[in-house]
């Protein structure tokens, strides 16, 4: 019998998906409309923690942040079966999932941090990625239910906080990306570029095929071959701001970006690749 911990939209979609598949789930939420609401779907719904988590064998929990995980955890402890398996997809800090990790260690249970990269909709369809890190010897042992929650199971290793740390690597990107979005949509307007051209672009060229190659020029120390001159995407980066400047819709990370830059070409680097930016960081 499983227990899940935290039945928001993406908790309440993974307990959904596992009663589709014919299992017994006890379900738990601070709110607790929210996992009464489950019953429905052949959940059993526990107001008391400690309760919830009773016969459990596995316990997954999808919380908001370290302490939610942490203070959940303690009140759930009082009802921990011995050799429960406690999983979190909670997205955490690194050093977090490390602690919990030799914390409940222990005392006595085994905690493993599987965050993943799904929306409500994947944890319906167990579509989308997981991740996992931690004791391989644990991890071949869950891994035919994990790989049942998702469409792909990315192991990385022994490390007790691998999982956690790529998972925020990926949040990065993604915030990143979308703050980018952002700035482009905001261009585009200044310029009286519709949403439909820039989605036309896009349609066609797709940016998203080059981030092998940029990584691996990023990391390969080769700046002085460039194929882009940092002084020039500078200039562009310039235009960009005086575009957006002159239609009174000022840009957020490009003038940030173009600042570090500056601070490159101040340095000599003005003739290497625009990734020289990036050096400092590898």
């Amino acid at each position: 019998m499983k227990t899940f911990i935290g039945t928001g939209l993406l908790g309440a979609n993974f307990t959904k998906a596992m009663l589709k598949k014919g299992e017994q789930v006890n379900v738990w939420n601070r709110t607790a409309a929210k996992a009464k609401a489950l019953e429905t779907d052949g959940a059993k719904a526990f107001d008391n923690i400690a309760d919830a988590v009773k016969g459990a064998d596995r316990i997954h929990i999808t919380v908001k942040d370290d302490a939610a995980v942490d203070e959940v955890l303690e009140k759930a402890s009082a009802g921990f079966e011995p050799g429960v398996i406690i999983i979190d997809h909670t997205t955490t800090t690194a050093s977090g999932a490390a602690e919990r990790t030799q914390q409940w260690k222990k005392r006595g249970y085994t905690y493993i941090h599987a965050p993943v990269f799904m929306g409500p909709q994947n944890a319906l369809e167990s579509t989308g990625f997981m991740m996992v890190s931690g004791d391989q010897e644990v991890i071949g042992k869950i891994t035919p239910e994990l790989e049942k929650m998702t469409g792909k199971l990315l192991n990385f290793g022994t490390d007790n906080n691998k999982a956690a740390g790529i998972k925020l690597i990926g949040n990065l990107f993604l915030i990143a990306m979308t703050a980018g979005m952002a700035d482009t949509l905001s261009m585009a307007k200044s310029l009286g570029i519709s949403i439909d051209e820039v989605s036309q672009l896009f349609g066609a060229w797709n940016p998203g095929v080059y981030l092998p190659m940029r990584l691996k020029k990023m990391t390969s120390n080769t700046f002085d071959q460039p194929t882009w001159e940092l002084s020039m995407a500078r200039k562009d980066a310039g235009l960009m701001m005086l575009e957006a400047k002159r239609a009174g819709r000022p840009l957020v990370v490009i003038p940030t970006i173009a600042a570090e830059m500056d601070r490159w070409i101040e340095k000599g680097h003005g003739n290497d690749d625009w990734t020289v930016i990036a050096k400092d960081a590898v």
